[in-house]
């Protein structure tokens, strides 16, 4: 007799899964969070919108690439969610807008409740920490396509703007100032370089290299620093112009993407020091510059476009919010490129 169990999906598994994650979801809730019975679709109520002008609805999807299969292998699944998270929402406040809430997907080969507890936990705490609702999500179980211990997971948010407070290119003006926003390490980009390098070099999760001081695993795990609160902050108490959240393509390439194509961001690179996993994969792997510039935020996690009187304040506000932040460079006449000097 064929059925949904013996061709591998345990729906009692999943709705165990959904009972141990509810109390973690419940930790990021808003005051907009409206509750749904039936639970087929996340609620919120946008009446507090009556007090915009013009607000613009902001929207943005990602997902954490194989950073999850690093987790997987390490076993080690309480933060990939806070990765999610800081792709998907620290998108959203470039351009201004409040996280407001998001929805998370999972497909996995196999539903274990308690890692699937774990890695919505890490959604959870990250939304927490934007300052948003996870309202919803989806787990899927998906036998055959994939293995047991296999999963993948994505995300979209929603935030909001008021129209005329929108961040950008157009606010750009020659001789505003870049100032870069210290990353937690390498958030999730570059993991298929970096999975690469381990396998050319043998290297177990597990080794404790001397310029890491800690398990290869737990640094590589280290989870995606939320910006969103912080830029939020930024926004309101100094004049700033624009930011970039730096992710896959690099410093300079997302960077460019905040620029007017009159304009160009000439940075320092002698401003900063890039956390040791940077040099180390670099000696391991035999990366040459131009690729670790293309592939990794060498530290650099977000940068913001002020103007010369903010950077100072702007400076001093985040350093007492605990977030290491500099001046990376200057806005320049050019032809909307990022590059160094």
């Amino acid at each position: 007799m064929s059925t949904y169990e013996a061709a591998g999906v345990d729906i009692a598994a999943g709705e165990r899964a959904v009972e141990l994650m509810k109390s973690k979801v419940a930790r990021s809730r808003r005051p907009e969070v409206v509750d749904d019975a039936s639970g087929f679709a996340g609620l919120f109520d946008v009446s507090f919108l009556l007090k915009y002008e013009r607000p613009i609805l902001a929207t943005s999807t990602d997902g954490v690439g194989t950073k999850v299969m690093i987790a997987q292998q390490y076993g080690k699944h309480d933060t990939i969610g806070i990765d999610l998270v800081g792709m998907v929402l620290d998108d959203l406040v470039v351009c201004g807008a409040e996280p407001l809430f998001m929805t998370d997907y999972i497909a996995c080969g196999k539903v274990v409740p308690e890692r699937i507890a774990e890695i919505v936990g890490g959604v959870a705490e990250g939304c927490r920490l934007a300052g948003a609702a996870l309202v919803g999500g989806e787990t899927a179980e998906h036998p055959g396509a994939m293995g047991p211990g296999e999963y993948d997971l994505a995300g979209a948010g929603t935030g909001v703007v008021e129209a005329a407070a929108m961040l950008g290119p157009s606010r750009v003006r020659e001789g505003d100032v870049v100032l870069g926003l210290a990353s937690s390490g390498v958030h999730s980009n570059g993991y298929s370089l970096v999975r690469h390098v381990l396998r050319e070099a043998k290297l177990s999760l597990d080794a404790v290299l001397p310029e890491l001081g800690r398990p290869l695993g737990e640094e590589l795990l280290e989870p995606t620093r939320i910006y969103s609160r912080d830029c939020l902050e930024l926004a309101r108490s100094v004049e700033v112009h624009a930011f970039a959240h730096i992710t896959g393509g690099g410093l300079c390439g997302n960077l460019a993407r905040s620029l007017p194509p009159t304009l160009d961001a000439l940075l320092d690179r002698s401003s900063w020091t890039p956390p040791p996993i940077f040099p180390v994969l670099a000696e391991i792997g035999k990366i040459p510059q131009d690729s670790m510039d293309r592939t990794f935020n060498l530290g650099v996690g977000m940068a913001a476009i002020v103007t010369p009187e903010a950077a100072d304040p702007a400076l001093r506000l985040l350093a007492a919010r605990g977030l290491d932040a500099w001046v990376l460079g200057e806005v320049v006449a050019g032809s909307g490129e990022a590059r160094y000097r």
